[in-house]
């Protein structure tokens, strides 16, 4: 009767929402006076989910697993949880996590609960707090089946270690045929994701062309941050898709986020609401950004920003 959490790893290397969601699953088990079970995909040492307050891993290792597949890891899920018998799941909110959780969903016959931000008011009956109105407001749920599931928003719960130690078991699930063929992934190196990035700095169609993308790789650099853009930039040209943040291209729940050159269309601010501080820099100061920043900078981002890339490494330089 296990909490089962499914933390997603890459290369490998388990990422930051497979500790944040490891974290909850722990506040749940505390709260239901049971225990934490991990199920692992192909990862490399799995003994760092003890610090997050997991017991037991599951660890599923095939080269059948290699590339993300829903229905495929939906079925190793289900699987596990039905071993274990347990009746709360938890998955987070990344792109993956949200393709499978549907799927999941139907395997276990199961209630599920998408961008929950805190862990349950109560679990009998299983009471949670999510997001909804793409993150203007907040809505308690109350998940009735005999399973649930549970999808964390990212960085609302955050990392709590505990003391512990995880014991790894070799998990051996069937595979399904998943009708899926992934020929190739490419996947950018020695950069930090959108996805586990606590600071992104995005920048929009004020910065007037992609030669002038490199102050924005330096500000990311000093900060640590992901890098990301508007809608109108990556239709331009002049920045991958990959890095379109807003409703129709990536969410955003970063602990920080900074727009350079950016008005603030509704689709935009809608896909970054999520963010707990938002940082606006622009010459206009009606842009629609400053009603929903938290601090603005009316001023010229040629101007500003280096000012500001100077300033952060002063700062570092005599902290260091």
């Amino acid at each position: 009767m296990s909490v089962l959490v499914y933390t997603e790893s890459e290369q490998g290397t388990f990422k930051k929402v497979a500790l944040e969601v490891a974290s909850y699953a722990k506040a749940v088990a505390d709260q239901m006076g049971t225990t934490v079970t991990a199920v692992a995909i192909n990862a490399g040492d799995t003994s760092e989910l003890g610090k997050y307050g997991v017991d037991k891993v599951l660890h599923a290792s095939s080269g059948d697993l290699d590339k993300f597949n829903a229905k495929t890891y939906a079925s190793v899920i289900e699987q596990a949880a039905k071993q274990e018998g347990s009746k709360v799941v938890i998955v987070s909110s990344s792109a993956d996590s949200k393709y499978l959780a549907p799927i999941l969903a139907i395997g276990l016959d199961a209630g599920y609960a998408s961008n929950v931000v805190e862990a349950p008011e109560s679990t009998s009956p299983f009471t949670v707090k999510r997001t909804a109105f793409t993150n203007k407001a907040f809505n308690m749920t109350t998940i009735d089946t005999d399973v649930k599931i549970v999808g964390v928003s990212k960085n609302a719960f955050g990392l709590v270690e505990s003391s512990g130690n995880a014991a790894t078991e070799d998990f051996s699930p069937s595979l399904p045929e998943s009708g899926v063929n992934v020929e190739s992934v490419d996947k950018a190196t020695d950069k930090v994701t959108i996805a586990d990035a606590e600071i992104v700095v995005s920048g929009g169609r004020g910065l007037k062309g992609p030669e002038n993308w490199g102050m924005i790789e330096e500000l990311a650099e000093v900060l640590g941050a992901a890098t990301a853009c508007s809608k109108p930039v990556s239709d331009l040209g002049w920045r991958p898709h990959s890095e379109h943040v807003g409703q129709t291209g990536k969410p955003v729940a970063s602990n920080l986020y900074i727009a350079i050159g950016i008005s603030g269309a509704i689709q935009h601010l809608a896909g970054i609401n999520a963010s707990k501080v938002k940082v606006v820099i622009n010459t206009d100061p009606e842009a629609p950004f400053f009603k929903a920043a938290d601090y603005g900078v009316v001023g010229d981002a040629f101007e500003v920003v280096p000012k500001l890339i100077e300033k952060l490494k002063a700062f570092k330089a005599q902290n260091a």
